[in-house]
């Protein structure tokens, strides 16, 4: 049929009138296996028992292509499962609405309405049910029609690979790689009678992103995340009280607007250092990394009584006679991770005699799993791959920068790690100057949020950006189940196309 005399196009469900007109189309899409049709039992069985599962599209009225499907739970079958299997000998009691995947019982469009691509509508149709039920994904046995060609020169496995390499043409198998399912399995003796496939199909799956698994807990991990940013202003303060009543200010302020996570700059403490400054300077860095145990616990009370996840930037902090360079992640459940800054720049190295720590991991919250880098570190695009392997949704980046030169490296590095990474990058600064603070005189700073660049996100990778220099807070939400559209289904896919067959990044401990 041509696109010029089609006057209506309709997808519906599955009604035992349409079964005539079902067998008939049926026959003709399976020529070439005799009296391949379902029987009406059949069909009244699947509807009574998944009607969802069962649709048809209509042209002008006319039946042009059916799709069938139950769902299963998948654990009780074996990867080697026959048609028969999974189908309980064509009875379908295999079906329970307890189930965790679609299976595909048949998909077939009538020869005069092929090239209409009505079956991406069913193939689109079975994804939106999948995701509407939560189920874990869709599964069925995809024929191989032109394998018998080629059966006593290759096996079932290379025939795959020259599909994919498109040195075969195979349509079943080239349209459901179109559609996003990807093979798992061959399996043999799935189909009897299939002399075309040679009786093998090949085990087909789509993964449903937004699946959640079942939880008995209260509570679930959210997709719509807010980060509020602290552009911190460096200025005097009597006291460690003084310092802590302004964080609490802003970690106030924040929370007000139902933030998620809020970010605090590196040595956003520096200000306590202006006492010392009659010391040298590492005497004076070491006598602030005595308060740094206070500002974790006042921090962490902060966290629960304001409700808000908090990643305290970054302090000084004494261990086992060595300088490091460390922040804490304070969880609105009371509990507290420490992280670490691994790579030093020189002038920390030379002026305080700080040391690079040695650890790095992704940490597990209630919006999913983050990382965290600090300043010089996110100019290291390993880290942060490390760290997306890990499973790593948000990355977030403390820095202190004194010109516009290490700002611009900081910035346009985690700007990188999030289109590589394809993860949200949040950056936060201090600004002003500490003129009776050695070493810590002027600062440089615009906190943003960074996003990959793609359809679903701003075109130039910025969700939200502060004003250059200036003492604020800045609120951003970030969609998580964005990131999981862009791993499947974006322009480009950075993490599912990198070339392990030639490198690989893995950490030493």
């Amino acid at each position: 049929m041509k696109t010029k005399d089609i006057e209506n196009i309709e997808l519906k469900f599955l009604d035992l009138k349409d079964y005539q007109e079902l067998k008939t189309t049926m026959i003709s899409a399976y020529t070439n296996m005799p009296d391949s049709y379902w029987k009406e039992h059949h069909i009244e069985s699947l509807i009574n028992k998944f009607p969802e599962g069962q649709v048809v599209i209509k042209i002008n009225g006319q039946l042009a292509g059916c799709a069938l499907s139950i769902i299963v739970d998948y654990d009780d079958f074996e990867d080697n499962h026959s048609y028969t299997d999974i189908t309980g000998n064509y009875s379908f009691n295999t079906h329970t609405n307890d189930g965790d995947v679609m299976y595909g019982v048949d998909v077939f469009i009538k020869p005069e309405f092929r090239g209409l691509r009505l079956g991406r509508r069913l193939y689109d149709y079975r994804k939106e049910v999948c995701e509407k039920l939560n189920l874990r994904g869709i599964a069925f046995g995809g024929r191989m029609p032109n394998y018998s060609k080629y059966s006593s020169d290759i096996s079932p496995k290379e025939y795959i690979e020259k599909v994919k390499l498109k040195e075969i043409n195979d349509p079943v198998l080239n349209f459901q790689i179109a559609n996003d399912f990807h093979p798992t399995k061959v399996i043999k003796g799935y189909l009897e009678g299939d002399e075309a496939s040679g009786e093998f199909a090949i085990l087909m799956e789509w993964d449903n992103i937004y699946y959640q698994k079942p939880t008995k807990k209260a509570v679930t991990k959210k997709k719509n995340v807010r980060l509020g940013l602290i552009q911190w202003q460096m200025r005097p303060y009597k006291d460690l009280d003084e310092l802590l009543n302004q964080a609490e200010y802003f970690i106030d302020a924040v929370a007000g607007y139902r933030s998620d996570f809020v970010l605090f700059p590196e040595f956003f403490n520096a200000p306590l250092m202006a006492k010392d400054n009659h010391l040298s300077t590492p005497e004076a860095i070491r006598e602030l990394a005595k308060h740094t145990k206070a500002i974790v616990d006042k921090f962490s009370e902060f966290s629960i009584s304001y409700n808000i996840n908090i990643i305290s930037g970054s302090m000084p902090e004494m261990r086992d006679g060595g300088l490091y360079n460390v922040g804490y992640l304070c969880r609105r459940d009371g509990t507290v991770e420490r992280y670490e800054k691994l790579h030093v720049t020189p002038d920390e190295a030379k002026v305080w005699g700080m040391q690079g720590g040695n650890q790095i991991k992704a940490f597990d919250t209630d919006c999913g799993k983050i990382g965290i880098l600090i300043c010089y570190d996110s100019e290291f695009p390993e880290l942060s791959r490390l760290l997306a392997d890990e499973g790593m949704d948000i990355l977030f980046v403390p820095f202190l920068t004194d010109t516009q030169n290490g700002y611009s490296r900081v910035r346009h590095c985690s700007q990188a790690r999030a289109i590589e990474n394809e993860c949200y990058v949040a950056i936060a600064g201090s600004v002003g100057n500490l003129p009776n603070v050695e070493n810590m005189d002027i600062q440089f700073a615009q906190s943003m949020v960074f996003t990959p660049c793609d359809f679903s996100f701003p075109t130039n990778g910025i969700k939200a950006e502060a004003t250059p220099n200036t003492e604020m807070i800045l609120i951003a939400d970030v969609d998580i189940d964005l990131l999981r559209e862009l791993n499947q289904f974006g322009a480009v896919k950075n993490l599912r196309d990198r070339r392990k067959d030639l490198f690989e990044l893995r950490k030493i401990n």
